[in-house]
């Protein structure tokens, strides 16, 4: 299967036949965990879980593992939420994060780099676990400062798979940010905090050397609205370089937490180039 062709039955999968999987919905998140957890295992990972509480309930974050060769003890995390707010289905947000995270992993099984890549599929992005401790990226990135793993970075998939062509499709938090960045919504983005600069420039060097698909990096301080709102700020709190892959969500998507965020909103053919760039720059990274 071709990767728009896989993208848009995992996106389907997710949001369509599943449907709404916020923090309350158990039924549903087992399904996701299930889901997800045969998916690696297909691919010829060993998948394991971390269960963490919230709310008295329990939550599991899915990870696979690609061990490194040579310098197995350096860490690459690639991550994506499998939750969503009760307002949506959520095939951008973030059934599309979560379909290029089981594709890159797909796409690397069998070819292990030098270092280490795990694949981590998210419980309890959306809120209320939102920007707390409650998070489950928080409790992986906190499992893995105790381990005293050496993590070298975090990449995070969010929203990657709406695009426009239209004119003043695209906005931005700060009005002379569009003396900058384009007007178009076509591009992807990699967003992070100060410190995540050189990692962020890394990866994204890695990443134009596979696919003329446009890409922006911006690394700002937090005061910049959306800068840091998904899984990548757990990572930030720990002191590792972080960023997310993003279509800019609410800066591009009108579906953003709608029950419009469907399927067919989205554009495969330019996902399927987001995820061949981060095979790209992920097997630059594992190289030592």
């Amino acid at each position: 299967m071709d990767t728009p062709s896989y993208l848009r039955l995992a996106v389907t999968k997710l949001s369509r036949e599943i449907g709404i999987r916020t923090y309350q919905d158990h039924d549903r998140l087992e399904k996701t965990v299930k889901y997800i957890s045969q998916e690696f295992a297909s691919f010829g990972y060993q998948v394991s879980h971390q269960s963490f509480k919230f709310s008295g309930n329990t939550y599991q974050n899915v990870i696979a593992e690609l061990k490194g060769r040579t310098s197995p003890e350096k860490v690459l995390v690639v991550g994506a939420h499998y939750d969503t707010v009760r307002t949506t289905p959520g095939a951008d947000d973030n059934a599309s994060g979560v379909a290029g995270l089981l594709r890159l992993a797909k796409l690397l099984a069998g070819r292990p780099q030098d270092k280490t890549v795990r694949f981590v599929a998210f419980a309890l992005e959306e809120p209320p676990a939102y920007r707390t401790r409650n998070m489950g990226s928080y409790h992986y990135a906190a499992s893995l400062k105790k381990d005293r793993e050496q993590v070298e970075g975090m990449v995070c998939l969010e929203m990657i798979g709406y695009f426009s062509d239209r004119p003043g499709s695209q906005h931005y938090p700060i009005p002379f940010m569009k003396l900058r960045f384009p007007k178009i919504g076509n591009y992807i983005a990699m967003v992070g905090n100060r410190k995540s600069k050189k990692f962020t420039m890394q990866i994204a060097g890695g990443f134009r050397k596979a696919t003329d698909l446009p890409l922006i990096t911006l690394n700002a301080p937090a005061i910049v609205v959306g800068i840091d709102f998904s899984d990548h700020w757990s990572f930030g709190k720990f002191g590792y370089p972080a960023f997310m892959v993003t279509d800019t969500a609410f800066y591009r998507n009108p579906n953003y937490h709608s029950p419009s965020d469907l399927p067919d909103t989205l554009d495969y053919n330019r996902m399927a180039m987001v995820v061949e760039g981060l095979v790209a720059a992920v097997e630059e990274w594992g190289r030592v």
